[in-house]
């Protein structure tokens, strides 16, 4: 089991806390990691695009002019796709692109993806995340104080409205809850700011 330091929102250390190693402390699997972020990442096409075939154009019922004798290459309808206006051809249309991998590849990429944070020494514990009002300065000042910059990925054990309002304001800042937890996300981000409480919770589900 690796120590880590436990800080309050002031920045100030209040203990020592131990992680587990089966969940933080495993050798990464990048190939892993790599594929549940392409598979997060085609999960969220909407897929919806889509062409209008000749057949879908409206017009193009008749043909232009005649087979032979005018001097034009033959044409059957002024919808072809080789027309202004035509139709498209082999152009996409409305499909799923979503898969999902295995439930051992999943647990091992979200560790993997979490060991990589504490190799990283990405990885802050807060003792408590929380705010007594709707108040984007006071995750802004948690911030200041833990010394983060860049990107962060805020993660509470459950969703906390306060918490995710207060920081829904401040650019390249997310909050997540451990159900919500993803490997795009924790990868996505530069820090990765853990309440105590969720940290428990982690260790539990993925232990």
């Amino acid at each position: 089991m690796s120590q880590i330091n436990v800080f309050d929102m002031a920045g100030n250390k209040v203990a020592d806390t131990e992680l587990n190693d089966a969940v933080f402390g495993i050798a990464p699997n990048t190939n892993l990691m790599h594929a549940m972020v392409v598979c997060y990442l085609a999960n969220q096409r909407q897929g919806t695009q889509s062409t209008l075939t000749r057949t879908e154009v409206s017009g193009g019922g008749k043909k232009p002019w005649r087979q032979k004798g005018t001097g034009h290459a033959r044409q059957g309808s002024i919808r072809a796709p080789q027309w202004v206006h035509g139709g498209v051809a082999l152009g996409p249309k409305p499909r799923d692109y979503s898969y999902s991998l295995n439930k051992k590849e999943k647990r091992l990429a979200m560790k993997s993806a979490l060991s990589t944070k504490v190799l990283d020494q990405n990885i802050v514990v807060v003792d408590s995340i929380k705010t007594e009002e709707f108040k984007t300065k006071t995750i802004v000042d948690m911030l200041k104080a833990l010394g983060v910059e860049g990107k962060a990925l805020i993660v509470t054990a459950e969703a906390d409205k306060k918490v995710v309002k207060s920081a829904a304001n401040i650019p390249g800042v997310k909050t997540a809850t451990v159900s919500t937890l993803n490997v795009y996300d924790i990868l996505n981000y530069d820090k990765f700011i853990v309440a105590q409480d969720a940290v428990a919770k982690i260790e539990e589900v993925y232990a």
